[in-house]
């Protein structure tokens, strides 16, 4: 069977929540006596971690009026915007850098991240505490699998509400009874990321040394390390994020996807319209029955584009970047030309309709306004628009063009520049600019250190604008992205985070690099303390 998406509905009433993972729950019909015995338990639970937590908070488009949470934590920067943020504060609130003022109106988005994280995490450690347990009977192998995908998934979550919140409460018990003490204090975020690296490290030496694709779609070792890479990248371990992103490189299981022309049969259409390839190193899986890709096809153009499909109520453009974004691009680079990342214009050829950008009246085509509501291609589904209105493209949420980016950084920042380190930037330039990978490794290897490292960040930009990398990225390096407002220039420039300039005008405050826990978690847990900017009751508001 190609894809997970096995539930069992005891591992929802017994170890997940419907409000926080701090409530009481109703004991199910099946008691805790009689589950955590069988090898079908144990799967039932692991195949629930695909489908929650951190992963959902990249993928998930289930309103047509916003993405995922990872899409507005990239609106921080002043980039991008959803075009409803009227109605979707949160976005709103994020672009202005308003949040601090408006704690309880952020609080229901931030119950929704902390209490999808904490019931993954509560799965896992299920997993993990009782797959050893006398009277369990699960093969050997299965048990080695198992608690390694777990790990991963608890890792994962640990290290998404790390970078949301800060300092959590770090545990590794399985609660299934409201008599246990479930009211924990924040943890310092230095000992979380200890936990993260040691159980990413189990995942990686105990989980099969195979692709994602050809292994059933499930954990294997090389995801495992490019969730390690990450996680090294974000806490400046360079030199470990080197050794990690090159192991996923020298196995010589991945490849940048190529392009077969510099239009629609580009390698970045074969990304948007493809699954499995062999560029892909982790994605979210969806299909046309059990789990659609939601609205993620609707959020391709404005709401302009409505009437020129049906098979959806609405089109909106939930995530999408303001025209300045688009000037990180030379005019050569393929990633910024039509109908790559971006398109102005698309017919829809069941029906005949055109839709066209919207321009604001009395902005020319020289100007980097006059692209403020292009459209974002990489999320168009043609058969989900023009056919079926169930979407089945899986969300790729690390590609291999990210791993050779990571290695040459990393190369860059612990050992200075070298050839490997040019020829891994090389590689992801040269797909996009067409010149040679051994011009553009000379040239690169050239630049002072300084000037390379920034090099590798506006790559970054210029190859994730719709993956939600951006705000991670401003965090882990302390730097903001100033973009120049001269279209084609291809310009970026690097300053302070705090004190920057956002790309709305807004300027960040320390308290802008950590989201507010929420109030409600606040009142049910008193134990926890808020993030610094943030109110901690209602009465503040």
């Amino acid at each position: 069977m190609k894809k997970i998406f096995v539930i069992a509905a005891c591992v929802g009433l017994l170890l997940s929540s419907c409000n926080s993972w701090l409530e009481e729950h109703p004991e199910s019909i099946l008691t805790r006596q009689d589950f955590n015995k069988t090898e079908e338990h144990f799967l039932g639970q692991v195949n629930y971690l695909y489908r929650t937590g951190f992963v959902t908070k990249y993928s998930n488009a289930g309103s047509a009026y916003i993405g995922p949470f990872a899409s507005v934590t990239s609106m921080l920067t002043g980039y991008f915007r959803n075009s409803y943020e009227g109605q979707e504060n949160v976005c709103l609130y994020s672009r202005q850098l308003t949040r601090q003022n408006e704690t309880n109106n952020v609080s229901g988005t931030m119950d929704g991240v902390w209490d999808d994280c904490y019931d993954a995490i509560n799965v896992a450690n299920s997993v993990i505490s009782n797959i050893n347990a006398e009277g369990v009977s699960v093969s050997a192998d299965a048990k080695i699998q198992y608690v390694g995908e777990a790990k991963f998934f608890r890792a994962m979550n640990y290290f998404y509400l790390v970078k949301t919140f800060g300092d959590i409460p770090l545990t590794l018990t399985n609660y299934y009874s409201a008599s246990q003490e479930m009211g924990l204090a924040r943890t310092a975020k230095a000992d979380v990321m200890k936990q993260v690296v040691s159980d990413l490290k189990d995942a990686v030496s105990s989980l099969p040394a195979k692709t994602w694709q050809s292994d059933a779609h499930r954990i294997t070792k090389y995801v495992a390390e490019m969730g390690l890479t990450d996680v090294y990248m974000y806490q400046g371990d360079y030199a470990n994020a080197a050794s990690t992103a090159k192991d996923i490189i020298k196995s010589g299981l991945y490849q940048l996807t190529q392009n077969t022309d510099r239009g629609l049969n580009s390698a970045f259409n074969k990304l948007r319209t493809t699954d499995d390839l062999p560029e892909v190193i982790y994605a979210q899986e969806f299909d046309n029955t059990v789990a659609t890709s939601g609205w993620w096809p609707t959020y391709a153009f404005t709401s302009s584009a409505t009437s020129v499909f049906d098979k959806y109520a609405i089109t909106e453009r939930a995530f999408g970047p303001y025209g300045r974004y688009l000037n990180i691009y030379t005019s050569q680079d393929l990633r910024g030309q039509e109908k790559q990342f971006f398109a102005t214009s698309y017919t829809n050829p069941v029906n005949g309709k055109t839709w066209t950008m919207p321009v604001a009246s009395g902005v020319t085509s020289d100007s980097p306004d006059y692209y403020n509501q292009i459209g974002c291609w990489y999320y168009f589904d043609e058969e989900a628009m023009e056919s079926t209105g169930r979407g089945t493209k899986d969300w790729n949420v690390y590609r291999y063009a990210e791993t050779l980016l990571d290695a040459a950084e990393a190369i860059a920042q612990s050992s200075g520049v070298t050839a490997e380190a040019a020829g891994y930037l090389a590689q992801v330039q040269s797909r996009a600019l067409g010149e040679s990978e051994a011009t553009l490794t000379s040239r690169l290897q050239s630049l002072p250190k300084e000037k390379f490292i920034e090099t590798c960040w506006t790559e970054r930009l210029r190859e994730f604008p719709l993956e939600f990398k951006i705000w991670d990225d401003c965090v882990r390096t302390g730097k903001f992205p100033v973009i120049s407002n001269t279209m084609h220039s291809g310009e970026v420039t690097y300053v302070d985070l705090v004190g920057a300039t956002n790309g709305s005008g807004a300027k960040f405050k320390q308290s802008d690099l950590l989201w507010p826990i929420s109030l409600n978690e606040i009142q049910r847990n008193p134990k926890l303390t808020q993030n610094d900017g943030y109110a901690s009751t209602n009465k503040a508001q």
